[in-house]
């Protein structure tokens, strides 16, 4: 039996959202969605809303959320100004394929296109960064299009979808009929079957198999699929940026990322495999390096849901387009338990050869990166939630954490935004209030976010904001320092800001690291406090990230050590 009642257009809203399973939502008010913001009032029984200090986190955090709990994030912000401050965040979703849903309030249907006050066209604005919008601007279709936002939101290569409603359209009247959504199926079509035949065959065949993973894994919730495919091929496995947590990091086969700030291991592997399988990455070119070289003369299988990915950025010898969760499950089916001794025996040793091993630059008891990242490996075994910001600390982060758990990593990959992960951790960690989450940051992305402590205050998140604080934009100065010239300009940021007092300051636990004794007791009382805890680590400013691989050059041809005289 159907519920037809007629409700307010904000009702509508909330009631759709409800529909969908949603019980938290992040934004901040404003005049366009009073209306909202007033049904969010009354239902605030049944959907928890977390206002930070600018939308822009708002729509980190909603992003974080996703990334972790696997759920659509939503976030709502109002007209103008509020609309814009989305869009940041809307294309670092939309970059790395998240599903969110970003609901504006726009004035009313009678003001559009006259330049009223904080009127934009966000649907303008945001159509090249979103999968689909909306402007609503007949009450009946209101219900229709966020049932339909969220469906497209999750089907096929996932991504953000943007509803912009008019403040009239959540003030109207309408007939409400409650539906259950709709279900997204697996994005498969015909044929697939005999592509992944035809995959199986090529890796049955192979002597010298490569498997690399991308944030597709995580995404489709394939990884279980994927760590029973890695063990049926027996092949060394690296995984990108954005698919660091589909497969446990301490497995021995387990050798790296590929790219520019990839280790010699993942690059000497793929220079002497014979079949490289790609399974949900869209080959960035941080990854290729240089696409005219990059795999020549490999025979490349890649598996993407995207088709239009496929030999976008370079040519492949052999596709399966469609859901990896499917396929994956599929080629298992299809394949024996293979042994690659040899070739794994060659492949661990060049791991053992190529390890990463930063060295301190002044004196034995400076802090490195590493030594903290590894010690907060060990003191949370692995299964933390990690966001970072963008930067040297982001590859880092990648570099020496072993992620064991899926959706364990929250990073902007394609569109590298700074100040991200703060906002993002928040959402994390409201999505994950069970789980150890730690946000690391260098200081140039932190004072881009630095506001968003308040919201840690306000909302007594217990959020570990880990900063390694160096005075300078590391991986700019880095790249001055390899190819300008050293001619440092505008990377000595040196604000003189006291974290410590500024924690104080936001009301929360402030904790600081300057030496290597330091690193596990100040790590251990951070992760035991139980509140919103800012970790200032000073490190010195000519750390770098390597190996590093230099613009145009081949992704065998890494930077493996800096002069820094």
């Amino acid at each position: 039996m159907t519920s037809i009642t007629r409700l307010r257009g904000s009702d509508v809203i909330i009631e759709c959202l409800l529909e969908q399973g949603v019980d938290t939502v992040f934004g901040y008010p404003g005049g366009a969605v009073l209306n909202i913001y007033d049904s969010l009032y009354k239902y605030s029984d049944k959907i928890h809303h977390v206002i930070t200090a600018h939308e822009q986190a708002a729509c980190h955090a909603a992003d974080g959320y996703s990334r972790t709990t696997g759920r659509t994030g939503v976030v709502i912000a109002t007209s103008g100004p509020g609309a814009t401050n989305l869009v940041t965040g809307i294309a670092t979703a939309y970059m790395d394929s998240i599903p969110m849903v970003a609901i504006t309030g726009n004035v009313t249907r009678d003001l559009l296109g006259l330049d009223s006050f904080q009127e934009v066209d966000i649907c303008g604005i945001t159509m090249p960064i979103t999968k689909h919008n909306y402007i609503v601007k007949d009450p009946a279709e209101l219900a229709d299009i966020i049932r339909e936002a969220f469906y497209i939101a999750n089907e096929g290569r996932k991504g953000p979808v943007l509803i912009d409603i008019p403040k009239d359209i959540t003030g109207a009247l309408m007939v409400y009929e409650k539906k259950e959504p709709k279900k997204v199926v697996n994005h498969n079509p015909d044929g697939i079957n005999e592509e992944i035949a035809a995959a199986a065959e090529l890796i049955k065949n192979a002597e010298k198999p490569f498997i690399y993973a991308g944030g597709g894994v995580v995404s489709a919730d394939a990884t279980e699929e994927m760590a029973e495919f890695v063990r049926k091929v027996d092949a060394p496995v690296s995984l990108s940026l954005m698919g660091q947590c589909a497969l446990d990091n301490t497995k021995d086969c387990y050798i790296g990322m590929l790219g520019m700030h990839g280790t010699k291991t993942a690059a000497m592997t793929l220079s002497e495999c014979d079949l490289m399988i790609v399974l949900g990455s869209r080959f960035s070119d941080r990854v290729l390096c240089n696409a005219k070289t990059f795999a020549k003369d490999k025979k490349i299988i890649h598996i993407d849901i995207d088709p239009a990915e496929i030999g976008k950025n370079i040519d492949v010898y052999s596709h399966v387009t469609g859901d990896v969760k499917y396929i994956l499950a599929k080629l298992c089916e299809l394949l024996p338990d293979m042994k690659h001794e040899a070739w794994m025996n060659t492949v661990m040793d060049w791991k053992k050869q190529y390890a990463l091993r930063m060295v301190p630059i002044e004196s034995e008891d400076e802090v490195l990166p590493q030594d903290v990242i590894e010690e907060l490996d060990r003191l949370t075994d692995g299964k933390a939630i990690i966001s970072t910001e963008v930067g040297q600390h982001q590859m880092w982060a990648a570099q020496y954490y072993n992620f064991k758990c899926p959706r364990s990593f929250a990073s902007s990959g394609g569109l590298g935004t700074m100040g991200y992960g703060f906002g993002a951790g928040m959402g994390a960690k409201v999505g994950n209030p069970d789980r150890t989450v730690v946000n690391i940051a260098g200081d140039g992305s932190f004072f881009m976010n630095c506001n968003e402590l308040s919201s840690l205050a306000k909302h007594k998140i217990p959020l570990v904001e880990l900063v390694f604080e160096n005075d300078v934009l590391g991986m700019v100065r880095q790249w001055q320092r390899l190819f300008y010239g050293k001619r440092f300009s505008q990377t000595n940021i040196e604000r003189g800001t006291d974290l410590m007092k500024l924690a104080d300051a936001f009301g929360v636990e402030g904790i600081r690291i300057t030496k290597k004794s330091e690193i596990k007791p100040m790590l251990e009382k951070a992760l035991k406090c139980g509140k919103p805890c800012l970790v200032d680590v000073i490190i010195n400013k000519d750390i770098n990230v390597l190996p590093m691989v230099p613009a145009g050059a081949d992704v065998s041809q890494p930077i493996m050590n800096i002069e820094l005289d």
